[in-house]
C-alpha cells in the first residue's frame, strides 16, 4: 500500500528551526506593502464578498458559520469548487491549498464522485432514517482497509467521535482518566478541551466550560513519553487511565511534529497501565494512506476516530472503529448484550454521506491518491524552501505528505512551564500576536492567487499537477520578495 509521505521529516531539525524561529522578534509583511494588497485587491476585486459578509453580520454572528471561513481582512464568499482551484463571487480564481480543511484528497467536488451521488439524489434522496446499503458499504471497506477496525460506527462529525471514543473507553476499561497530547485539536466537547492549540494552557483557553469537566482530564507533552508516564502512574492511585488520545503526526495535524517512533512507545505505555490507546486520525485517515497514519506507522490503536474523507467532503464526515471487545458498545438496537454507550445522530450514517465516503475511498485506491497528493505535498514544501532560503528568511516549510506547514509566525509553537503558570497568560498573548501575523500572511497569499489554512498549513490534492504547483511557489515568491530582513 502506497503511502504519501515518501520522506519522514527530520523532526530534530524542524523542532530546532522551529524553536530559533519563536525566540526571534516576528516578522511580517511590511504595512506598506500590506496596505497595497487590503486596497488594491480586496477593496477593489472582492467587493461582492465584502458586501454579501456585511450583510451577513446582521444575521450571523462574526458574518459566517465554520471558522475556517475566518479570514483576514473578510471572509471571501466561494461560488465554484473544482479540482484544485477554488472562484468567488467576484470571479477571482485560486490555487486551493484548505481543500475544505483536508477533506477533499482528490480535489475538490470531482466529476466521478459527484455524478453518483446525484443518481442517489435521484432515488432514495439525502436521507430517511432507515437503513441504506451504502452504510455497509463504506464500513465494509474501512474495515478492509484499517487491520485494526473490525466495527465502524458512522457519526456526524469528528468532535462527536472523539466523544464516543472516551465513553467506550471507560466503558471497556472501567476507569476514569483520559490523557490528551498537549497542543492537540479533538473536537469542542467540554472535556476535551483542555490544553489545546498550545502544551500546557490547560483550561485557559475552554470559555464556557466549567472546570469541574477536566477533573478527569490531563494533558502531556508532545514528543515527551516521560511526560505521560508520570501521568499514567498517577492515575494508578486516583481512578486509572481508561485512555490515551493522540493525533498520531502530532498535535494541531502535525504543527509539532512527531519523532517516527513516538507511537510506538506510546503504545508501550499503553499496555504496561492498561490504557487504551487512541488515535484521532479525523485528518490522517485517509490523507496519509487508505491504512491511515497507523499503517504507516506500523502501530495498532485501540480505537480509531474518523472524520473529514470518510465522507469525501460531504456532511456528516464523522465515525469510530475498533475491535469487536470495544465496539460492541456502539451496538445500535435495544440490546447489544452489553451496557451502550450514550451516543446519537439523527443524520449520522445518511446514505448521501455513506455513498460520497464509499465512492471516494474507492477512487482513492483506484487512482492512487494519497500518493499522489503526497507528491503535490513534497514539491511544494521542496519549492518553500528553495524560496525561504533565497531570500534568507527565517521561516520553517515542512510537510508529511499532503499536510504541509508553512510557519511564519509559528503561533503554536510557544511552550509553556506549567510549574510557572502566571506566565500562561502572558504566553497565550503572544500567540494571538503571532496568530495576528499568520493571519496578516494568509491574506497576502489571498491576493496572489493561493488558498490556505490560517496562513500556515496547506493541504495538496491528487487534483495538484506541477504546473499547479509551480504556479503557486510563482505566488509564494511574489509575497516573500517583499520582505526586508
Amino acid at each position: 500500500m502506497n503511502y504519501a509521505i515518501s520522506e519522514y521529516p527530520d523532526v530534530v531539525k524542524v523542532t530546532g528551526d522551529l524553536k530559533k524561529l519563536v525566540s526571534e522578534p516576528i516578522l511580517s509583511i511590511p504595512k506598506k506593502i500590506m496596505d497595497v494588497y487590503l486596497s488594491e485587491y480586496f477593496e477593489k476585486k472582492c467587493s461582492k464578498s465584502k458586501e454579501i459578509i456585511e450583510r451577513a453580520k446582521q444575521r450571523i454572528p462574526g458574518g459566517v458559520q465554520h471558522n475556517l471561513a475566518f479570514n483576514y481582512p473578510f471572509p471571501l464568499v466561494i461560488e465554484k469548487a473544482e479540482g484544485a482551484y477554488l472562484w468567488d463571487v467576484d470571479g477571482n480564481r485560486y490555487i486551493d491549498f484548505l481543500q475544505a480543511g483536508g477533506p477533499t484528497v482528490l480535489g475538490s467536488n470531482p466529476k466521478v464522485i459527484r455524478e453518483q451521488v446525484h443518481e442517489l439524489l435521484e432515488t432514495t434522496g439525502p436521507s430517511t432514517g432507515l437503513f441504506h446499503k451504502y452504510e455497509f458499504k463504506l464500513a465494509e471497506k474501512i474495515c478492509e482497509l484499517l487491520p485494526s477496525v473490525d466495527f465502524f460506527r458512522m457519526l456526524g462529525s469528528g468532535t462527536e467521535s472523539c466523544m464516543a471514543a472516551i465513553r467506550v473507553a471507560r466503558l471497556a476499561t472501567k476507569k476514569k482518566n483520559i490523557v490528551k497530547m498537549g497542543g492537540a485539536y479533538h473536537g469542542w466537547s467540554d472535556q476535551l478541551a483542555y490544553g489545546i492549540r498550545l502544551p500546557g494552557t490547560m483550561h485557559f483557553e475552554a470559555n464556557g466550560v466549567p472546570r469541574q469537566m477536566f477533573k478527569y482530564t490531563q494533558e502531556f507533552y508532545p514528543n515527551d513519553t516521560a511526560s505521560l508516564e508520570r501521568i499514567l502512574k498517577k492515575n494508578q492511585l486516583r481512578g486509572g487511565t481508561a485512555a490515551v488520545l493522540i493525533e498520531p503526526i502530532g498535535p494541531e495535524s502535525g504543527t509539532r511534529p512527531l519523532s517516527k517512533d513516538f507511537n510506538k512507545e506510546v503504545r508501550i505505555l499503553c499496555d504496561k497501565y492498561g490504557a487504551l490507546l487512541i488515535f484521532d486520525e479525523v485528518v490522517t485517515a485517509f490523507r496519509v494512506g487508505l491504512a491511515g497514519a497507523q499503517g504507516y506507522f506500523g502501530v495498532t490503536p485501540d480505537l480509531t476516530v474518523f472524520g473529514k474523507v470518510v465522507a469525501g467532503g460531504y456532511p456528516s464526515a464523522g465515525g469510530l472503529g475498533g475491535r469487536r471487545e470495544y465496539m460492541k458498545y456502539l451496538a445500535a438496537g435495544l440490546d447489544s448484550g452489553a451496557k451502550k454507550a450514550l451516543i446519537g445522530g439523527t443524520m449520522a450514517a445518511n446514505p448521501l454521506s455513506s455513498a460520497a465516503g464509499y465512492f471516494t475511498l474507492c477512487e482513492l485506491e483506484k487512482q492512487d491518491g494519497c500518493a499522489k497528493a503526497g507528491r503535490a505535498g513534497d514539491r511544494l514544501t521542496a519549492g518553500l524552501k528553495k524560496i525561504i532560503t533565497r531570500y534568507s528568511l527565517p521561516y520553517v516549510a515542512f510537510n508529511q505528505g499532503s499536510i504541509c506547514h508553512l510557519e511564519t509566525g509559528a503561533a503554536m509553537l510557544l511552550d509553556i512551564d506549567v510549574k510557572k503558570f502566571w506566565t500562561i497568560k502572558k504566553t497565550i498573548h503572544e500567540a494571538h500576536e503571532r496568530k495576528a501575523v499568520m493571519e496578516v500572511f494568509g491574506a497576502a497569499y489571498t491576493a496572489e492567487g493561493i488558498i490556505t489554512l490560517a496562513g500556515s498549513r496547506l493541504y495538496t490534492s491528487a487534483a495538484d499537477t506541477d504546473e499547479i504547483i509551480d504556479e503557486a511557489l510563482a505566488g509564494f515568491d511574489r509575497v516573500f520578495s517583499k520582505i526586508k530582513v
